[in-house]
């Protein structure tokens, strides 16, 4: 039996020697093999030692190695026991609850498309440290989180109608059998800037095969974005209403950062988002096969 993590860390160091390494395809491969034996046996010492005074830094140790392997659904129930055994009280830790368990409890309901799980850590810890000392900054915190559950995800839908700048009635949900690009963003914002030309030489080189683009600006100034459109050459639909962040299109799904962009496949529902450069052109190609 492992009586303590130093035999325990002596023995990974062994395993990882032994098994090889130096004959594995990979560096990423010797990493996920690491990161596995390493689970393993931390996962066996907490069970064989559940009342050892090192216990909770072998399931802390343990979580990383799950958060790791990308297994989430291994760490999310340690990471809620961690949560449970937590003062809540005016002795918090604030900085070891919030972004060391909390934030990534709801980073990992969220991401998996839980986000029932996700609004629930938030809503049980707003109950819990109501009547902490900092409990107003707290809830603000959770609330700007909350709100970013309102940003869809994939396998999600979207359901946009607008009169664009153009005059043109534009539905989302009447574009099926066609591949489209919701993409939020401004004339002012640097990086939409630097990202529109793979926008534009995408949309240019599938456009005849079933791609469009919907545009939803941030912009205030109406002539601006006029402007930059025509010089741009960007001849897909946008969606303006003057009122920069306050946009009703972007506050209706949470979009709190530019440029956001969501690609949505045939079926009407989101298949990546946030893609950067050649990546776009590369989902684009696949979706329309």
């Amino acid at each position: 039996m492992i009586k303590s993590l130093s035999s325990l860390s002596a023995l990974l160091l062994s395993t990882v020697l032994l098994t090889g390494t130096v004959f594995a395809e990979s560096a990423k491969s010797i990493f996920e093999t690491h990161e596995l034996n390493k689970a393993e046996a931390l996962a066996a010492y907490v069970e064989a030692n559940p009342e050892a005074d090192d216990v909770a830094t072998a399931e802390a140790m343990l979580i990383g190695a799950y958060m790791q392997l990308d297994q989430a659904e291994k760490a999310a129930p340690l990471l809620e026991k961690r949560y449970d055994s937590m003062s809540k009280g005016a002795d918090a830790n604030l900085q070891e609850l919030i972004p060391g368990v909390i934030e990534p409890l709801f980073r990992m309901y969220s991401e998996s498309g839980n986000k029932d799980g996700a609004r629930a850590i938030l809503e049980k810890a707003k109950a819990d440290l109501a009547a902490h000392p900092q409990a107003p900054q707290i809830m603000q915190f959770f609330d700007g989180m909350l709100g970013q559950l309102a940003m869809p995800g994939v396998g999600d839908t979207m359901d946009i109608k607008f009169t664009s700048t153009e005059g043109k009635e534009i539905d989302l949900t009447a574009m099926k059998d066609k591949v489209v690009l919701v993409d939020f963003w401004a004339t002012w914002c640097g990086p939409c800037v630097a990202e529109m030309p793979h926008v534009i030489s995408t949309y240019e080189k599938y456009k005849d095969a079933g791609f469009e683009v919907v545009g939803i600006s941030l912009d205030s100034d109406k002539s601006a974005l006029e402007q930059f459109v025509a010089e741009n050459e960007m001849t897909w639909p946008q969606y303006f209403d003057g009122r920069g962040w306050e946009n009703d299109i972007a506050k209706e799904f949470g979009i709190t950062g530019i440029p956001a962009t969501f690609l949505i496949g045939k079926d009407g529902k989101i298949a990546a988002s946030n893609l950067r450069g050649n990546a776009l052109e590369e989902a684009v190609a696949g979706l329309l096969e």
